[in-house]
């Protein structure tokens, strides 16, 4: 199944895929709806993603646009958010989809409501460039799903129209274009009011190869010495290094200071 799909996984112990709606115990509402739009089988990225995110882990899942993304973490919020108490007053929302543009939050929208409304799952978009009025009403009745662009946002949290003490599921669509948009500084700022625990979503149609050198085991240790010697060759250069384990900073250290 992968293979004919062309899936591409890298992580550890990662679910099957489920090939069929009926492989996967969804609630009837979800079921209702797919029945009701006429879909026959999940896309590979839905089939490969939809078990990873059921289960509360964090992903980055890249596909081609029209390939179902949207869906495929719309309809695990979905799940999640019925599973988490309801919204009392003056809660923000539990899931957060950060988006690059008003467009791609307005389509994102027609999904989370098709999907949400059997559930009973309020949702909204906030966008700038639109009177901020009914976008405050949306927030101040209570939405459990809020699609947001970055500045528009940050705009309300600061204004205390909103907040994200509830939230616990994070998506970024089109997480790479946000980058390339320059809407870093304004993603930092709000997943740093996120909880820690959340579960954070990335999906793009690209991601860009630069930022990924993949090696084997064994060529990570050169790989790494030559890395620092071109950075350090630099003036004024810092730089930190993650580690998946504390032995593993212990030895790096060790082996770093021997080297000078």
């Amino acid at each position: 199944m992968k293979n004919e799909k062309e899936i591409t996984l890298r992580g550890k112990n990662i679910p099957n895929p489920i090939q069929y709606f009926t492989d996967y115990n969804f609630p009837d509402y979800v079921m209702a709806e797919i029945r009701r739009q006429g879909y026959e089988a999940p896309t590979p990225i839905q089939a490969q993603g939809w078990p990873i995110s059921l289960q509360g882990r964090d992903f980055v899942g890249i596909a081609q646009t029209g390939s179902g993304k949207t869906l495929g973490y719309i309809l695990p919020a979905i799940v999640h958010i019925n599973h988490q108490p309801y919204l009392e007053r003056g809660d923000g929302p539990i899931a957060l989809i950060l988006a690059p543009t008003r467009e791609l939050a307005q389509q994102i929208l027609t999904v989370a409501q098709d999907f949400g409304s059997s559930s009973k799952i309020r949702s909204t978009c906030v966008f700038g460039g639109a009177p901020k009025g009914p976008q405050i009403r949306d927030l101040e009745r209570g939405v459990e799903i809020c699609i947001a662009t970055p500045g528009r946002l940050i705009d309300f949290l600061e204004a205390g129209k909103t907040n994200l003490r509830r939230c616990t599921y994070l998506v970024l669509d089109e997480a790479d274009r946000m980058l390339d948009m320059g809407f870093e500084p304004q993603i930092r700022k709000i997943v740093e009011q996120i909880r820690p625990d959340r579960q954070t979503l990335m999906w793009s149609a690209t991601w860009p190869k630069e930022i990924v050198d993949v090696c084997q085991e064994m060529e990570k240790d050169t790989k790494l010495r030559q890395l620092l010697e071109e950075i350090m060759a630099e003036k004024e250069s810092k730089i930190i290094v993650f580690a998946e384990t504390k032995r593993k900073v212990d030895d790096l250290t060790r082996r770093m200071r021997r080297e000078g």
